[in-house]
């Protein structure tokens, strides 16, 4: 069993990596010479790809933004895998720490994503990230902020830092976005189960990447492991307007992300699973204020 177990890892890996190197080509190009719909889509693809292929069973419930309007996600952090389960739900670019562009794979995922990097050595970096990350908003698009700052085990959350979310009033600052409010969306991110059952304490840092554990043993067992159930919870946006305290604001994020990962690890939420998630998801960008939850959606 353990063979074959490592002959079909080998090989979902092998397929991921064709896939991969299709992708890149047009995805640098669509890069350099217009972001447009094609530039988003494509790594959109390639996340969902790897979802499928690790059997990463994906639960989406909440009311994400509508096609076209910015907004900073802010989100809490367990794994290197959030990365690709957000990125497979929307176009969307992410906040990181300029580490992580060195990491192999991650750190190409991650520039191919348009990723943010903040150098938090370097005095003035998180005004300049800020600017950054308020023209995005300012254009209508979608930035992720995991922020705590780091990762954990997937059952606490960890106070979140405001520091960031001063970006929402850059782009309500900047002069030409014309904006009124940005939309602060708070997202939890809940790992719930492993192969049908229940994830418990000792299977945890199997998913979980925290703490000093080194990423490529992580990597391998998660390759080898069964099928991850994931709940993505959008909850209730907070406008944040000129005169917001960003304090304030990040504090009812961070209490609105509590409660829905309590909620998800409690199995009291519901939504669309699998490739449904992704299907509503895509649906929703083309309506304004869709709800994506549905009960009772069996596995895909």
């Amino acid at each position: 069993m353990h063979v074959m177990t490592r002959i079909a890892t080998a090989a979902r890996l092998v397929l991921y990596a064709l896939f991969f190197g299709l992708i890149v080509g047009p995805h640098v190009l669509s890069l350099r010479y217009g972001r447009g719909g094609l530039a988003g889509r494509l790594p959109m693809l390639l996340h969902r790809v790897f979802l499928r292929l690790f059997s990463v069973r994906v639960i989406q419930s909440g009311t994400p933004p509508r096609a076209g309007e910015g907004a900073l996600v802010l989100a809490n952090h367990v794994s290197w895998l959030d990365i690709i389960v957000l990125g497979g739900l929307r176009p969307l670019s992410f906040v990181a720490k300029s580490e992580i562009a060195g990491w192999p794979v991650i750190g190409t995922l991650a520039r191919l994503q348009r990723t943010v990097f903040i150098d938090r050595a370097r005095r003035g970096a998180t005004a300049t990230v800020n600017s950054m990350i308020g023209e995005r908003l300012a254009a209508g698009e979608l930035v992720v902020l995991f922020a705590e700052g780091t990762t954990g085990d997937g059952l606490r959350l960890l106070p979140f830092r405001s520091s960031l979310v001063g970006a929402a009033r850059e782009a309500l600052t900047d002069g030409t976005g014309g904006l009124a409010r940005i939309r602060l969306q708070p997202v939890a991110l809940a790992y719930t189960g492993r192969s049908g059952l229940p994830l418990t304490r000792v299977e945890r840092p199997e998913i979980a990447w925290y703490g000093d554990m080194e990423l490529a043993p992580h990597l391998d067992l998660f390759a080898r492991r069964g099928p991850i159930d994931l709940h993505v919870v959008w909850g209730a946006p907070i406008a944040f307007e000129p005169g917001t305290d960003r304090k304030v604001a990040t504090a009812q994020a961070e209490a609105a992300v509590r409660q829905s990962l309590r909620d998800a690890l409690a199995g009291r939420v519901t939504g669309v699973q699998g490739a449904r998630a992704a299907e509503a998801t895509d649906r929703q960008t083309g309506r304004e204020g869709a709800d994506v939850s549905a009960p009772g959606i069996a596995a895909v």
